[in-house]
């Protein structure tokens, strides 16, 4: 049931923007999901993952939890690109502002959960990203250079990036290359992205609760079909390469599937790679809160103490 009231208003009028962060098997997804329902939302994911069509069940869309409980709540910014296509951090931002205009048009709160770092900054920081046309100069002038000369570029220019699928066919190095160096060479030529005015609610999860609802949730989505969506992928022509870009599940399901290590080994590696992801993930977090980011931090994936800091403003 939708909630009605002098809270809600007041949130209305101080945010457009509810955000649900925290790291990966916190319950993030079903938090949103039911505050969204209490208060007239619909979720948008910032997920670097879950913009692709076919990974389910690795990536965590948790598709059941938008219709549980009640009346289905819209999500948006999962399914939209097939495995092998090109989604960048550009588009996930342009795309991302489109819908949230949308949402707020129909008199909707717009919800936004996820666990990607970079994804959730470029918005609650407004990242000012550039359109960048082909260069042909540079294009003719890169035609010659081999695959790893290319890589070797595009790390100089972009020592941090984060999307390695970036780097395995040739025409996408190029096109990385050409968005790198006019960033580079045109600082002032990003348009200033739309405001949000967002309020941040981070899940804390203990440590050891954590590791035990990662261990969990791995043993579910495995027994729900995981190696088989692996394959899946590379039934459709998906490369093995290109699998193991997606890092984490399809990476070490991958290994598995190839008979690369065994099943014991690709659950207790995979185990351990995923809490290290956690903890990455909660770094980041307190890097954004460094650079700016208020994060109210609740215990848990707990509706009532998120509620209360949805609708306890002052008036």
């Amino acid at each position: 049931m939708i909630m009605e009231g002098r809270s809600i208003r007041r949130f209305r009028e101080r945010y457009s923007l509810l955000v649900v962060l925290g790291p990966t098997a916190s319950g993030k997804t079903g938090l949103a999901v039911r505050l969204a329902r209490r208060i007239g939302g619909e979720i948008l994911s910032a997920d670097s993952r879950q913009v692709y069509r076919g990974m389910d069940l690795g990536t965590g869309k948790d598709l059941s939890e938008y219709g549980r409980e009640g009346e289905a709540v819209p999500v948006h910014l999962i399914d939209i690109c097939d495995p092998g296509e090109e989604f960048s951090l550009f588009a996930f931002q342009d795309r991302f502002y489109q819908v949230f205009q949308q949402i707020s048009q129909r008199g909707k709160i717009p919800v936004m959960a996820g666990g990607t770092g970079l994804y959730l900054d470029s918005i609650l920081r407004g990242y000012r990203m550039t359109a960048v046309s082909e260069n042909r100069d540079l294009r003719d002038q890169l035609a010659g250079e081999g695959m790893e000369a290319l890589r070797r570029r595009f790390r100089l220019l972009c020592p941090n990036a984060h999307n390695t699928t970036d780097l395995l066919e040739r025409n996408r190095v190029i096109r990385a290359i050409e968005i790198a160096e006019f960033v580079r060479d045109h600082p002032g030529a990003a348009v200033p992205p739309i405001t949000a005015t967002p309020m941040v609610i981070g899940i804390r999860c203990g440590r050891e609760a954590l590791r035990r609802m990662i261990t969990a949730r791995l043993k579910l989505r495995l027994e729900a079909g995981m190696i088989e969506e692996v394959q899946r992928l590379h039934d459709r022509g998906i490369g093995w390469e290109w699998i193991d870009a997606f890092g984490l599940e399809y990476r070490y399901i991958a290994l598995y599937l190839q008979r690369k290590i065994t099943a014991e080994e690709m659950f207790q590696t995979l185990n351990t790679r995923i809490h290290q992801f956690a903890k990455r993930q909660e770094t980041w977090f307190r890097r954004m809160e460094r650079n700016g980011v208020r994060i109210h931090w609740i215990e848990g994936a707990d509706e009532e103490a998120a509620l209360g800091l949805i609708t306890g403003l002052p008036e």
